[in-house]
C-alpha cells in the first residue's frame, strides 16, 4: 500500500487539508505538540479500516460540525485504488471502494459497510493489526525484545504472530476429549442394563399369545349377544310405530281445536271491529265541520310563508353585506396584528441577543480552564502507556487462570448434561402418568360415544319406519282426493242424481251434497299437507341422524388404537424406575468438581504472578476513573469554543435587527389609518337601506307561528274526516266475512268428533302387543360386561407390544450406543494428541523455532547496514539447566561487536538504538510477509525527542540506510534539528481554522 493523495474534511482538528504523497520517497511530518501530526496518519488507518483513537465513532467529527470525510488515495500491485469514509454525528456512516480503470474510478462497494471492509481486507491482504505492528512503528516500542525477560519475549512473539488461535484450538480439543471421556463412562453402564432388559422378550411373546385366542373367544360371545338384541328390538320398534300413529292423530285433533279457536277468536276481532265503524259513521256531522276549520287555517299559513320567504331573502343579502364588510376590516385588522407581532418578536430577539453578550468574560475564562484540562489529559496519556504492557500481562495471566477454570467448568459441563439426559428421563415419568391418565378419559368418553353410536341407530330405524307409516297414509289420503274430486265433477250439473243413493237431487239437497264434499275434498287436502310436513321434518331429521353416526364412526375409529396406547404408557411407566442410581452417583461427582471450582484449587502459581502484576500496576499509580474524570472535563469545557462562535453571531445579528425595526412602526401607523376610513364606505350604506326594506314588510314571525300552531291544533280533524270516508267504504265487507266466520266453526266441530272416534281406536290395538324392554336390558348388560372384559384384554396385549417395541428399541439404542462408545474411545485418542499438538510445546513452539532464523537472518541484514558489519544478533531457544543434563526452553538474544559477545545493557545508547532499530523493522517485514503483503509504506514515530544531536544523526542515517527498500517513509518528530536532516518536509500547524498542512521540497 503506497500512499499518492490524502484529503480531509473535518476530521478531528482538520477542517479542509489535502497532500499529495506523490514523488515523495523519505519525509519527516513535523510540528508542535497538539498540531494535528497523529491526526494526519491516524485519517489513513481511519480510511481504510475504520479504526482511530477516538473513544466513540462520534469523536472524530470536528468540534461544532455535523460530518467528517476522508479521501485516501493509494496504489497497491500496480492497481490505484480510492475509499472515501464518512461519518455524520449520530446518523451512522458510509464507506466507498473504488479501482481506478481508463474510465475513471468504478465503484467495488459492497452492499453495507461490513461487507465492504471485509473486501478492502481481502484486497490489501492486512489488517488492522497487522498494519500497526509492521508498517506503523509506534512511540516507546522500539526495545520491547530487549528489556523484556527471555519468556516474556517468547510470549511477545506469539502475541505478535497471532499464535493464541492455537490455544484456543487446544482448549476446544481439551474440551473434546473431557466430553468424549464423561461420554464413555456414561455409555459403559448404560449398556449392561439394556442386555438386561433386552433378555425378558421370549417370556412376552408367548404370554402375548395366550391373550390373543382368548380375545377372540369374547369376540364370539359378544357377536351372538347382539344378534339376539337385534330380534328384540325390532319388536319394540312395531310398538313404537303404534305409538307414534297414536300420537299423530292426537296432533290432529289438537290442531283442529286450534284452527276452531283461532276462528272463534277472528270472529270476535271482526264483530268489534263492525261496532267501531258504525261508532264513527254516526258522528259525520261534526268532524265535517271541524275539517272545514282546518282547510281555512291552511290557506292563511300559505300567505305569511310567501311573505317570510321575502323577508328571508332580504335578510340574506344584508348577511353578505355584512360579511364582506367585516372581512374587509377584519384583513386590516389582521395586518395591524402581524405587524405588532413581528416588532414584539424583534423586541424579543434583541433582549435574548443582549443576554448572549452579556457571557463574554465566562466564556474566556471556560477557554483557558479548557487550555488547563487538555495539559492535564496528555499528562495522563504518557502515564496510560506506561501501564498498558502491564495490563496486558494482567490479561494474559487472568486468562490463563480462565482457562484452567474453564477446564473443570468443562467436567462439570459434561457431568451436567448425562445429569440432565436422566433427569429428562425421570421428568418424562409424570407426563406419562398424565398421558395414562388422558387416554383413560379417552377411553371412558369412546365408550360412551358408543353407547350414543347405537341410540342414533335405532333412532334413525324408528324415524324410517314412521316415514313408511306417513307415505301409506298419504296413499290412502290421494285416493279418497281422487274419489272426492270425481263426485264434485259429477255434481257440477244441476240434474245429477246423489252420489250415494243415485236418487234425483232438488235445489236445497244439491247444493247442501255439493257443500259437504267440497269440505270433506278441503278436510282431505289438509290431511295431505299435514302429512308432507311431517315427512319433510321426517327426512331431516334422519339426514342428521345419518351424518351424526357417520361422525361418530370416524371417530370411534381408533378405539383399539387408543386401547394399545394406554398398554404403552403403563409400559413406558414400569420401565423409567431404573434411571434413581445412576442419578445419585452423577450427582455426587459433580458436587466434587463444584466444590474444587468454587474453593479455588487450581493455579497457584498463575494467581502469584497475577499478584506481582497487580502489585506493579498499583505502584504505578494510574487510575483509570481520573483519566476519565479528565477527558470529561475536557469535552464538558469544550463548550466554551462553540459559545464564542455563538457571541460572534449574536454580534452581527443584533446589528441587521436593529436596522429593521424603524420600519415594522411606520407599517403599523399606516394600518390604522386605513381601518378608520373603511367605516364610512358605500357598503355601510346600502346595509342601512336593507333594513328599512325589511322593516316595510310588516311580517310577524309571533303571528305565523300562531297560526303554524292552531293548524296543528286542527290537524285531528283532517284525519277523523279520513276515518270517517274509510268506515263507509270497510263497514259492509266486515259484515260479510263475520258470516263467513261463522260457518267455518260449524265445519271444524263436526271434523274434531271424527279424529277422535279414531283416537280411541288406536288406543286399543297398542294395548294388544307386549313391552320387550326388560329383557333388552338384561342383553345389554351382558354385551356391557362382554365389552369390558374385551377391553381389559386389548389393554393387556397393547401393553404386551409397547413392551416388545420398547424393547426392539432397546436393541437398536444397544447397538448405537456400542457405536457411540468405540467412536468416543477413539476421539479421545485423537483429541488427546491434537491438544498436545496445539499445546504451547507443540506447533507454537515449532513455529516460533522456524520463524526464528528468518527473524535473524532479517535483523543481521538490517544491522549489518546500520552498523556498517560491525554488530551481529543471535537468538538462543535452548539453553542447560543447574543439572547440566537437561535443557530449558528460553528465548535470549546474544549481541556481538569486533571485540565479541556482551551483555545488552554494556552497549552505548546509540548502538542499542541499533540494535532496537533493526529487530522492530524485522517484525514488521516479517509479520507483513506472513500476511501475504509486501511492506512499501513505513511510519516511524519512536519518540526522537529522547535523543540528542548525534541520536538524530544515527537515527537519520538509519532511516537513509533502509530507505531502497520502501517505496515511502514517513518519520514524525516534534524536534527542529530532526526536521532539518530531511529535505523533504510535511510540516503541521494550527491556526482558528483547524490544522493546516505546508509540503516543503
Amino acid at each position: 500500500m503506497i500512499p499518492q493523495q490524502l484529503t480531509l474534511h473535518n476530521f478531528f482538528s482538520y477542517r479542509e487539508a489535502h497532500l499529495d504523497f506523490r514523488g515523495l520517497h523519505v519525509a519527516c511530518v513535523c510540528g508542535p505538540n497538539g498540531a494535528g501530526k497523529s491526526s494526519l496518519l491516524e485519517a489513513i488507518a481511519w480510511a481504510v479500516w475504520g479504526q482511530s483513537r477516538a473513544a466513540t465513532e462520534d469523536d472524530v467529527i470536528h468540534l461544532g460540525t455535523l460530518a467528517a470525510q476522508v479521501d485516501f488515495v493509494f496504489s497497491h500491485q500496480q492497481e490505484i485504488y480510492r475509499i472515501i469514509r464518512s461519518r455524520h454525528r449520530q446518523q451512522g456512516g458510509h464507506l466507498e471502494f473504488q479501482v481506478q480503470t481508463e474510465a475513471g474510478f468504478r465503484s467495488l462497494t459492497r452492499r453495507g459497510m461490513r461487507a465492504t471492509q471485509q473486501f478492502i481486507c481481502e484486497t490489501l491482504r492486512l489488517d488492522y493489526e497487522t498494519f500497526v505492528n509492521s508498517a506503523y512503528l509506534r512511540q516507546g516500542r522500539a526495545d520491547d525484545f530487549m528489556v523484556k525477560r527471555p519468556g516474556e519475549r517468547k510470549q511477545i512473539l506469539a502475541d505478535l504472530l497471532k499464535l493464541s488461535q492455537y490455544d484456543h484450538l487446544a482448549e476446544k480439543a481439551k474440551g473434546r476429549w473431557r466430553q468424549a471421556q464423561a461420554q464413555v463412562e456414561v455409555l459403559t453402564p448404560t449398556l449392561a442394563q439394556l442386555q438386561t432388559q433386552l433378555d425378558q422378550r421370549s417370556a412376552l411373546r408367548q404370554e402375548m399369545a395366550t391373550l390373543e385366542a382368548q380375545l377372540a373367544e369374547w369376540q364370539a360371545q359378544q357377536q351372538a349377544d347382539q344378534a339376539q338384541s337385534h330380534q328384540l328390538q325390532a319388536v319394540q320398534r312395531r310398538r313404537q310405530d303404534h305409538q307414534q300413529a297414536l300420537a299423530l292423530q292426537r296432533q290432529r285433533a289438537t290442531h283442529l281445536a286450534q284452527q276452531r279457536s283461532q276462528v272463534a277468536a277472528t270472529l270476535t276481532q271482526q264483530q268489534h271491529q263492525a261496532a267501531a265503524l258504525a261508532a264513527t259513521v254516526a258522528e259525520a256531522d261534526p268532524i265535517t265541520a271541524g275539517w272545514q276549520r282546518w282547510r281555512a287555517l291552511q290557506a292563511q299559513e300559505e300567505t305569511l310563508a310567501q311573505q317570510g320567504s321575502q323577508v328571508q331573502a332580504l335578510q340574506q343579502q344584508q348577511q353578505t353585506l355584512q360579511t364582506a364588510h367585516g372581512q374587509a376590516i377584519a384583513a386590516v385588522e389582521q395586518q395591524q396584528h402581524q405587524a405588532q407581532s413581528q416588532l414584539t418578536w424583534l423586541d424579543q430577539q434583541l433582549a435574548d441577543l443582549a443576554t448572549t453578550l452579556q457571557k463574554q468574560d465566562a466564556v474566556a475564562a471556560a477557554q483557558a480552564q479548557l487550555q488547563a484540562a487538555r495539559a492535564q489529559l496528555q499528562a495522563l496519556d504518557q502515564r496510560q502507556l506506561a501501564a498498558a504492557p502491564l495490563w496486558q500481562r494482567q490479561q494474559q495471566l487472568q486468562a490463563e487462570l480462565d482457562r484452567a477454570q474453564a477446564h473443570l467448568t468443562a467436567q462439570i459441563a459434561a457431568l451436567d448434561r448425562a445429569h440432565q439426559q436422566l433427569q429428562q428421563d425421570l421428568a418424562s415419568q409424570p407426563q406419562l402418568q398424565q398421558a395414562a391418565v388422558a387416554v383413560g378419559y379417552t377411553l371412558d368418553q369412546l365408550a360412551a360415544r358408543r353407547a350414543y353410536q347405537e341410540q342414533v341407530r335405532e333412532k334413525g330405524l324408528e324415524r324410517r319406519s314412521f316415514m313408511e307409516r306417513l307415505q301409506a297414509n298419504q296413499r290412502h289420503c290421494e285416493l279418497q282426493l281422487a274419489q272426492l274430486d270425481e263426485k264434485l265433477q259429477a255434481l257440477q250439473d244441476p240434474q245429477a242424481v246423489c252420489p250415494l243413493c243415485d236418487r234425483p237431487l232438488d235445489d236445497l239437497h244439491w247444493q247442501l251434497v255439493r257443500n259437504r264434499h267440497k269440505q270433506e275434498r278441503e278436510e282431505v287436502q289438509q290431511d295431505i299437507w299435514a302429512i308432507r310436513e311431517q315427512l319433510a321434518v321426517s327426512e331431516r331429521e334422519i339426514q342428521v341422524l345419518r351424518q351424526e353416526y357417520r361422525d361418530l364412526e370416524a371417530e370411534l375409529a381408533h378405539y383399539g388404537d387408543v386401547l394399545e396406547q394406554r398398554g404403552h404408557l403403563q409400559a413406558q411407566l414400569a420401565s423409567s424406575q431404573s434411571a434413581h442410581q445412576r442419578l445419585a452417583s452423577l450427582t455426587a461427582e459433580r458436587q466434587h468438581l463444584a466444590q474444587c471450582l468454587h474453593q479455588g484449587h487450581y493455579g497457584d502459581d498463575l494467581r502469584q504472578a497475577l499478584a506481582t502484576v497487580t502489585a506493579e500496576l498499583a505502584a504505578l499509580a494510574y487510575d483509570e476513573r481520573d483519566h476519565a474524570l479528565a477527558r470529561g472535563q475536557v469535552d464538558r469545557l469544550r463548550w466554551a469554543e462553540i459559545k464564542q462562535a455563538d457571541i460572534k453571531q449574536a454580534q452581527r445579528k443584533q446589528a441587521q435587527l436593529q436596522a429593521q425595526r424603524p420600519a415594522l412602526v411606520a407599517a403599523i401607523a399606516a394600518l390604522a389609518t386605513e381601518r378608520a376610513h373603511l367605516a364610512q364606505s358605500p357598503q355601510a350604506q346600502a346595509l342601512q337601506d336593507l333594513e328599512r326594506q325589511i322593516q316595510a314588510l310588516g311580517y310577524s314571525l309571533a303571528q305565523h307561528q300562531q297560526v303554524r300552531a292552531d293548524l296543528r291544533a286542527a290537524q285531528p280533524w283532517a284525519d277523523r274526516y279520513a276515518a270517517l270516508e274509510q268506515a263507509r267504504q270497510t263497514l259492509p265487507a266486515v259484515q260479510q266475512q263475520i258470516q263467513t266466520l261463522t260457518q267455518q266453526d260449524e265445519a271444524l266441530a263436526a271434523a274434531l268428533a271424527e279424529v277422535q272416534a279414531e283416537i280411541d281406536q288406536r288406543a286399543g290395538q297398542l294395548a294388544q302387543l307386549a313391552d320387550p324392554q326388560p329383557e333388552l336390558t338384561v342383553l345389554a348388560e351382558r354385551l356391557a360386561q362382554h365389552q369390558r372384559q374385551r377391553e381389559a384384554g386389548l389393554a393387556r396385549l397393547g401393553a404386551l407390544q409397547q413392551q416388545l417395541t420398547h424393547l426392539d428399541q432397546l436393541e437398536t439404542q444397544a447397538q448405537e450406543q456400542q457405536r457411540a462408545l468405540l467412536a468416543a474411545k477413539g476421539q479421545i485418542r485423537v483429541y488427546q494428541e491434537l491438544a498436545i499438538a496445539f499445546g504451547r510445546n507443540g506447533l507454537q513452539s515449532l513455529l516460533i523455532e522456524t520463524i526464528l532464523p528468518q527473524l535473524e537472518t532479517e535483523t543481521n541484514h538490517i544491522l549489518s547496514r546500520l552498523s556498517a558489519h560491525q554488530l551481529h544478533v543471535q537468538f538462543i531457544t535452548q539453553r542447560a539447566g543447574r543439572n547440566r543434563s537437561k535443557l530449558i526452553d528460553t528465548l535470549d538474544i546474544l549481541i556481538a561487536d569486533a571485540q565479541g559477545t556482551r551483555p545488552y545493557e554494556t552497549y552505548s545508547g546509540g548502538e542499542a538504538f541499533r540494535v532496537n532499530f533493526a529487530i522492530r523493522l524485522a517484525l514488521a517485514r516479517l509479520l507483513a510477509q506472513r500476511s501475504g503483503t509486501p511492506l512499501q509504506l513505513l511510519i516511524v514515530d519512536e519518540g526522537f525527542g529522547t535523543q540528542d544531536h548525534e541520536g538524530c544523526d544515527r537515527l537519520v542515517g538509519a532511516i537513509n540506510a533502509i530507505a531502497a527498500d520502501f517505496s515511502c517513509i514517513l518519520a514524525v518528530t516534534h524536534v527542529p534539528h530532526f526536521r532539518e536532516a530531511f529535505q523533504t518536509r510535511i510540516d503541521v500547524f494550527k491556526t482558528p481554522d483547524g490544522s493546516q498542512l505546508q509540503l516543503s521540497l
